[in-house]
Formats: structure tokens, C-alpha cells, sequence
């Protein structure tokens, strides 16, 4: 008889210890830290717990992601009331940095509006954006999450030299292909954007900029 044989006897007569309950102890197996020959029964303990501390991490990990996601979605909120709030169009664009960088704590913030109304034609965020600019945000589907590696949106901030990573968020209105503006997060901390990262709280970010800023269109 082979070992797989009897390991496939033990797996279809899953009573056999039922039936031979003395075998149970006197069955060996080796600790897997140590190396010291343990019992079967001991052995079932440790994998069992082994199992609950992995368990419990899991737990862990998902109590925390749901406490953070709760707090952004708290942030999120407060963010938009501000914004709800704001009756003067002009003063919109401050109440969005403003806000953001309040509520949010994000250390950089700046946006940019091409194709703005006359009325507002000498407002901060209505400066001019090279035509490069404009077709990348036309070209982002999903706000952009990684390194400055020199775009011009990191030199609209006022210390845009110490930013290491940066959110790009395009505005646009509905399912519009162009976009009339871009809002940018940064940070000294080169890890607090990264390629890869998760952008679901950013888009709908994007989705109320660009819903709350729509009114300065031209």
C-alpha cells in the first residue's frame, strides 16, 4: 500500500478515528517551529489557531478600511456642504482649495479653468494652460494618481518644487469628452499618491468639482 492510498482510505472513511479513537494518541507529528514530536490532537489545536489569528486579521484589516472609508466619506460631505453653501460663482474656485486642503488636510491644491466666462476672465484659477495640459486632461478618463515627474499642473501651487506625488483630477461635465478644467492635490509625501492606488473617492471629488464649477463655463 502507498502513502496516497491510504491518505485517499482516510479521506473517504472520514469516521475511521471515530471508529479507532486510541490511534489519536498515539499518532506523532513534528511541531513546526521546534521539531518536537507532538500529538495529532495538539497538532489540529495549533493549525486551529493558527487559522483564528488569521481570521482576526482579516477582521482587523476590514474594521479599519470600513473606519476609513466612513471618515472620507464624513470628509466628502463636509466638503460639498461648503461648497453647496458658496451663493458668489467667483468666490467658488477659492471655497474649493480652500476647503479641500481644510477638510481633506491635502498639503497642495490648485485648479485651473480654460474656456471661463468673461466675468470671471481675471480670476487666479482662469490663468492660462498650455494646450498640452488641455489634451491630457482631455485624455484622463479617471483622475490621475503618481509621481511629479514635471507636469505643469505640480508649478501652479505656491511651493510647487517640494511636491513628490500629485492628483490630477479632470472636470468635466456628465460624459463630456472635454474637460474645462483640472484639479490638483500634492504632497511632499511621495507615497500619499500612487500609480495603482484606488481612485473611487477622487472621481466623485471630480464628478461634485466639476457639477459645483460648471456655472463659470463660457
Amino acid at each position: 500500500m502507498q502513502v496516497q492510498d491510504i491518505a485517499n482510505y482516510l479521506a473517504g472513511h472520514p469516521d475511521f478515528f471515530d471508529q479507532h479513537p486510541e490511534l489519536l494518541t498515539c499518532l506523532q507529528l513534528s511541531h513546526p517551529q521546534n521539531g518536537q514530536a507532538i500529538s495529532l490532537v495538539e497538532r489540529q489545536s495549533m493549525m486551529l489557531r493558527e487559522r483564528i489569528k488569521t481570521l482576526e486579521a482579516r477582521v482587523a484589516d476590514m474594521v479599519r478600511n470600513a473606519q476609513e472609508n466612513d471618515a472620507i466619506s464624513s470628509h466628502l460631505v463636509a466638503w460639498t456642504r461648503a461648497l453647496l453653501l458658496e451663493d458668489d460663482a467667483a468666490a467658488l474656485p477659492g471655497r474649493v482649495v480652500g476647503t479641500m486642503k481644510e477638510v481633506f488636510s491635502v498639503p497642495h491644491c490648485a485648479l485651473r479653468l480654460w474656456s471661463v466666462k468673461p466675468a470671471y476672465a481675471a480670476l487666479l484659477c482662469a490663468r492660462p494652460v498650455t494646450s498640452d495640459t488641455i489634451s491630457l486632461a482631455n485624455s484622463m478618463r479617471a483622475p490621475f494618481c503618481g509621481s511629479n515627474v514635471g507636469f505643469e499642473a505640480a508649478t501652479w501651487f505656491d511651493d510647487g518644487a517640494s511636491v513628490q506625488s500629485l492628483a490630477m483630477l479632470p472636470l468635466r461635465v456628465g460624459a463630456d469628452p472635454a474637460t474645462f478644467g483640472l484639479l490638483v492635490l500634492g504632497s511632499a509625501d511621495k507615497d500619499r499618491f500612487q500609480i495603482g492606488m484606488g481612485t473611487t473617492f477622487l472621481e466623485r471629488i471630480a464628478e461634485l468639482a466639476s457639477a459645483a464649477l460648471a456655472r463659470l463655463r463660457a
